[in-house]
């Protein structure tokens, strides 16, 4: 912990904070990405998503207590950016962002960054399907493999709640697969 807040103050000093920047983006930008990438589906928008949390990170980082890691931080920000990416896209094009989703996964299979098989579309599919919190837990705890006390302290959600929406997400996927 204590190297994290030598890190962050080499952030906030105007003499190491280009260098120190640069480790930030090396060593959280593939994991973030992934994550964007799992909320938005489409690589160009999860890119520009990736940009705003950095920008937002380097914006909001004099406000960054140290009460939770790093990175669950930035992977809060970056939740955030998400959905409001989402949401703002949707209501653009006149869509709920549960159906802008839905289309998100149905062009999924031209986009030539999806390296997933028929099976991975029907698992976007029913992912898609599933209320915005059942669909952050899932794909926090199925894609990006993180523990349930590290998406607690993202999403700012109980262990339990977590649990339980999780659970339902999976009753839910499992039962979309088997009648599709």
């Amino acid at each position: 912990m204590e190297d994290e807040k030598a890190f962050v103050n080499e952030l906030l000093n105007p003499q190491t904070q280009q260098k120190a920047f640069s480790e930030l983006v090396h060593r959280y930008q593939k994991p973030l990405y992934h994550h964007i990438r799992s909320l938005v589906l489409n690589h160009d928008d999860a890119d520009d998503v990736l940009q705003n949390t950095f920008i937002k990170v380097v914006q909001y980082l004099k406000d960054f207590k140290g009460e939770s890691k790093l990175y669950s931080w930035m992977y809060r920000i970056a939740t955030n950016e998400a959905l409001t990416y989402i949401k703002q896209k949707a209501k653009r094009n006149g869509f709920t962002p549960l159906e802008y989703q839905e289309k998100a996964v149905a062009k999924l299979e031209s986009d030539p960054y999806f390296e997933g098989d028929v099976f991975q579309l029907q698992l976007q599919q029913a992912i898609a399907k599933l209320p915005e919190k059942q669909q952050l837990v899932f794909k926090m705890k199925y894609f990006q493999e993180l523990k349930y006390e590290e998406i607690s302290q993202i999403l700012g959600t109980s262990v339990g709640a977590l649990k339980a929406s999780y659970h339902h997400a999976v009753k839910k996927i499992e039962e979309y697969i088997t009648h599709n």
